[in-house]
């Protein structure tokens, strides 16, 4: 694959994944009772906690491979399955499983907020993770150019969804339910093809 369109492939899945929107509904119906200079406090540790984690995993991704004894096409066959099946969720307007926040009490909630669930699993979901992982194996045989694409795509997105974060006021206000959901849809099935080509470089890596 040339550099062109691993950029393009890398970037496309990160930034789907993540998906900014859909971030920012939840940022904004998880702060609406926070003021201004609170909000942007929050906005900002969330993308920096999802910014670290997944630089670990795009950067440890083959050491935790192998500590799992876990290969690169097995790891690309699920993650193509994963995708396929968030794809399918978001094409129904549906909240992806993978970006449920996780059940707690409400004082845990508020205090933790920036953490769980804006920086895992709603930014830095499963899906995400997974992905970074699969696209440093694949750009491990690129080379060096390949990786820092990698890297570079995870700080852009990230920079995006907090932006996207801090003006949530100007963009959920302007945004429709309608049009939500048909950029959704949208986006869900780019998705699906990604997940689908992902499956079957996987298969025709294992075999």
């Amino acid at each position: 694959m040339d550099l062109l369109s691993f950029t393009l492939l890398t970037f496309s899945s990160i930034f789907i994944l993540i998906d900014p929107i859909t971030v920012t509904l939840v940022f904004v119906s998880l702060i609406k009772d926070v003021d201004r200079a609170h909000q942007r406090a929050i906005a900002r540790d969330a993308s920096l906690y999802a910014l670290v984690i997944l630089l670990v995993f795009a950067i440890g991704g083959p050491v935790i491979l192998q500590l799992f004894g876990i290969t690169l096409a097995a790891l690309r066959i699920g993650g193509g399955v994963l995708l396929f099946l968030i794809g399918i969720e978001m094409v129904y307007a549906r909240v992806s499983f993978t970006k449920q926040p996780v059940p707690q009490s409400a004082e845990d909630y508020a205090q933790d907020v920036a953490v769980t669930p804006l920086a895992i699993p709603i930014i830095a979901g499963p899906g995400a993770i997974t992905t970074v992982i699969v696209l440093t194996g694949d750009a491990a045989v690129e080379g060096w150019a390949a990786i820092a694409i990698v890297l570079a795509a995870i700080f852009v997105v990230i920079y995006v969804v907090y932006y996207a974060m801090v003006h949530s006021y100007v963009i959920a206000g302007g945004i429709r339910e309608k049009e939500f959901k048909v950029v959704n849809r949208v986006l869900g099935l780019l998705l699906l093809a990604i997940g689908v080509q992902f499956i079957i470089t996987g298969i025709k890596a294992a075999f």
